[in-house]
């Protein structure tokens, strides 16, 4: 029997069971689908708006409101979460929790976010700085002349400018292909012949020192592939992000994966959680819905990742009833007013802050803030308090909740 179950594979599901199999428990995640590392931006967002800009993102932590996710975990946990994080990635995330980087979007705007990727740092924006956005003719989900005209008109951050141009490459990833996904690019460029062959192409379209800007398909499991174009370029080479399924955010999850499958950690994929069993007020189980009757899963503590939402983990009926669709946990933020209206352009929706409360060891409580389960702890979406897409904190509040609750639950079981 593992000691833990941990249900969703996510960031917060990730790092909870990497962190849980380092104190040396055994610990089984199970989740239904890929999580949603694949969809984001291959970051780590911490803070980016509250509500303006934020170039401090731990010292924006430290000021939110006591309803905050934020405020559960602590500057602390945020500051151990991504310090674990560029400690086991070394070769895929970098930054200052300080200071967030400033980089350029797919439709040509400037993304606070705190750690990145080596291979985008070089687009940190700059005044002054001179860019060439490069597109690729069979790869349709990026325009580079979209990209460098909204750059170039863009008021930076600092309140400096910078120019970018476009250029385009006409290079499949395969022979004979038009319409390449970005996947078969990043398995291209992790070859050395395509990475001279693409080189080849490009160099005699670069200027003097322009930064040159590629979509985020530079190599999918050779993370030096950015490094070794841009060498043969001669230039700095920066990757810009793209719609899902995300290069960049593909990394981050086989590499989390990974590290989870290296320390035993028990992945059971493709299999919904959708019932669980109690003794004495405590889970004593869940179960699968694989198979026959399904599979149950015994442990001494349970961690609750599974999202908001956006991947059914809450559910809200045609009568604005919402109800979280594994333990039927009490949910904060659902009030008793509307949780939707139709000002698009107008205040947040209500909705986005649903989700389930926690006590300091990141337990979710009842509307008396005792805890719904003592072995039971929750990380990452499902939390109340927060619109991670509007905020950009989405990212460190899974990071900082995750870390939380396998210390605590570290300092149970021990």
């Amino acid at each position: 029997m593992s000691r833990v179950v941990v249900i969703g594979a996510g960031l917060a599901g990730l790092v909870a069971a990497n962190r849980l199999a380092d104190a040396g428990l055994a610990v089984t995640l199970l989740h239904k689908g890929l999580g949603g590392l694949q969809l984001g931006q291959g970051s780590i967002d911490v803070f980016g708006y509250a509500p303006d800009r934020v170039l401090n993102p731990i010292k924006a932590v430290s000021q939110v409101a006591t309803s905050h996710p934020y405020a559960a975990t602590g500057s602390s946990a945020v500051l151990d979460g991504l310090a674990y994080l560029k400690q086991e990635l070394p070769e895929l995330l970098v930054g200052d929790p300080e200071a967030n980087y400033q980089l350029p979007t797919a439709v040509g705007s400037v993304r606070p976010t705190c750690l990145a990727q080596p291979s985008m740092i070089a687009g940190h924006v700059r005044d002054g700085a001179e860019l060439v956005i490069v597109g690729i003719r069979q790869l349709k989900d990026f325009h580079p002349q979209l990209v460098a005209e909204n750059l170039s008109r863009t008021v930076l951050p600092d309140g400096g400018r910078l120019s970018a141009r476009h250029v385009w490459v006409d290079l499949p990833a395969r022979d004979g292909e038009v319409d390449s996904s970005p996947v078969g690019y990043a398995r291209a460029f992790d070859t050395e012949a395509f990475r001279i062959a693409f080189a080849t192409a490009l160099s005699p379209q670069l200027n003097g020192d322009e930064i040159v800007g590629l979509p985020a398909v530079v190599g999918l499991t050779d993370p030096k592939a950015w490094r070794d174009l841009a060498g043969k370029l001669g230039h700095l080479v920066f990757e810009i992000p793209l719609p899902p399924p995300s290069i960049p955010g593909m990394r981050l999850n086989q590499a989390l994966t990974a590290r989870a499958l290296a320390a035993n950690v028990r992945i059971v994929p493709g299999v919904r959680t959708h019932a669980f069993s109690t003794v004495a007020g405590r889970v004593a189980s869940v179960t699968t819905a694989a198979g026959p009757g399904g599979r149950t899963y015994p442990a001494d503590a349970f961690v609750l990742a599974t999202g908001g939402f956006e991947s059914g983990a809450l559910e809200l009926d045609s009568h604005q009833v919402v109800r979280e669709t594994l333990f039927g946990l009490p949910l904060t933020g659902v009030g008793d007013g509307a949780l939707l209206h139709g000002d698009y352009w107008g205040p947040e929706q209500p909705l986005f802050r649903v989700g389930v409360s926690v006590d300091d060891r990141m337990r979710p409580v009842d509307p008396w803030g005792a805890p719904a389960y003592p072995n039971l702890w929750a990380a990452g979406g499902i939390l109340a308090g927060a619109s991670g897409w509007r905020e950009l904190s989405g990212d460190g509040i899974a990071v900082a909740s995750a870390v939380a609750a396998a210390a605590a639950i570290t300092k149970e079981l021990s």
